[in-house]
């Protein structure tokens, strides 16, 4: 196959329209919130007038948090280190065991959080505008809630947001924040070389990237539930002569009803893997590989200053509590933006279900199908670092949390530990 440049990610990335400042704030207020019906309505407080504000987490906004790294290869806690790989890439040598953010899996684990400030421990119950207790979730909640009894969704953006990736390849990341660049962009095109690697060879990427869709299930109708544990995939015949892209044009995917069940097959293995290898990407991508990709992995935290791990910080926050959920919305294709989550570990942060790509439709198309899914009671609050979700955001009235540094997510989990979101 053709290797696909880096051209991909920079053409269909557009979520950083925005212009950063060090002293913006990222939760917007908007002046017509109050006209939302009271079900949409934010959570009260006396200093925050009825919005969220993450001006009034001024210890996370100091000005060298804008201008030196967060954390060196001296001060990362030796508790989240492991021992030096065997694997050593020709064009990165192996790190230093002190260097390494991640645990013995391969995974992230991030750090347990703190209690909350004056309140008992085990579940921290609070009271929502509805008047229903919120809380914790218990390690021994059953199965979790249906769509319909979600009471807050948390709309994630991926790239530059829980994610550094996009900005490594273009330079943008380490001209904001002082890092080298040569070994940004480096980094950026081995992780890119991974995501296609393992979207090529276990994602049929190859088969989907002309037939790209919103969501996992949107092909399922086709599907007749075959047993594919002896399918061949590879002699089915799927795969047209020059032009195939014709058959998948528009909103919609045009074909044959056998060409659209073969479709539908993949589509349905590719949940599958994702299922059973979201906590185990290691087995799924083997040896050598599995050595390169937990290399990669802590290089590039150490990079980008334990980025990730503080976006899992707050990812896992939210998965703690009952009727709260994570979404991603992201215009990266559906398969490579599989790939990604994959890759970067977000895989128990974020259910097959819960991704979404824009990249056919746009992120308010996709927001829109997020709030009919969960009903207009619930409450959505969107995190993300650019123009569009911001724009979209604002139309629904919907409270917006800028990423645009570390600090962000940091005084993101700090709100979530305190219950102001």
């Amino acid at each position: 196959m053709q290797r696909k440049s880096s051209a991909f990610f920079v053409d269909i990335k557009t979520e950083d329209g925005l212009s950063h400042s060090p002293g913006q704030t990222g939760l917007l207020g908007y002046s017509n919130f109050s006209s939302t019906p009271p079900s949409q309505s934010l959570y009260s407080y006396s200093h925050t007038h009825g919005y969220y504000s993450q001006s009034q987490y001024s210890p996370y906004y100091n000005s060298h948090h804008y201008n030196s790294p967060y954390l060196t290869g001296s001060n990362i806690s030796p508790a989240a280190i492991t021992a030096p790989l065997a694997y050593q890439h020709p064009e990165h040598p192996v790190m230093l065991p002190n260097h390494s953010p991640e645990s013995h899996t391969g995974e992230y684990h991030p750090p347990p959080s703190p209690p909350t400030p004056g309140k008992e421990g085990g579940v921290a119950a609070r009271r929502g505008s509805d008047g229903k207790l919120r809380g914790r979730k218990r390690v021994s909640d059953p199965a979790p809630p249906l769509d319909s009894d979600i009471e807050r969704v948390f709309i994630w953006d991926l790239d530059e947001t829980i994610i550094i990736f996009h900005s490594l390849l273009t330079g943008t990341f380490s001209s904001r924040f002082g890092k080298d660049s040569s070994k940004a962009v480096s980094l950026g095109l081995w992780m890119e070389e991974m995501i296609f690697n393992l979207a090529d060879s276990r994602l049929f990427f190859n088969d989907l990237e002309e037939c790209d869709q919103v969501h996992i299930d949107d092909v399922a109708s086709d599907d007749n539930g075959q047993d594919l544990s002896t399918y061949n995939f590879g002699s089915d015949g799927f795969q047209s002569p020059a032009g195939a892209g014709s058959l998948c044009l528009g909103s919609g995917v045009h074909g044959g009803v056998d060409w659209m069940r073969k479709l539908a097959f993949r589509y349905r293995r590719v949940k599958e893997i994702y299922n059973t290898y979201k906590n185990n990407v290691g087995g799924l991508l083997g040896s050598p590989k599995r050595e390169e990709w937990l290399q990669l992995r802590r290089e590039m935290e150490v990079l980008t200053d334990l980025w990730l791990t503080q976006a899992l910080k707050a990812l896992a926050l939210i998965n703690s509590r009952p009727n709260c959920v994570n979404v991603l919305v992201t215009t990266t294709q559906l398969i490579p933006a599989l790939s990604k989550v994959l890759l970067y570990g977000l895989g128990s942060a974020f259910p097959i279900e819960n991704i979404y790509s824009a990249t056919k439709t746009g992120k308010e198309s996709c927001f829109e199908r997020v709030s009919q899914r969960f009903g207009r009671r619930a409450v959505y609050v969107v995190i993300g670092d650019g123009a569009e979700e911001e724009t979209v955001a604002k139309k629904k009235n919907m409270p917006f949390w800028r990423v645009s540094c570390r600090a962000d997510l940091e005084a993101l989990s700090h709100a979530l530990e305190l219950d102001y979101l």
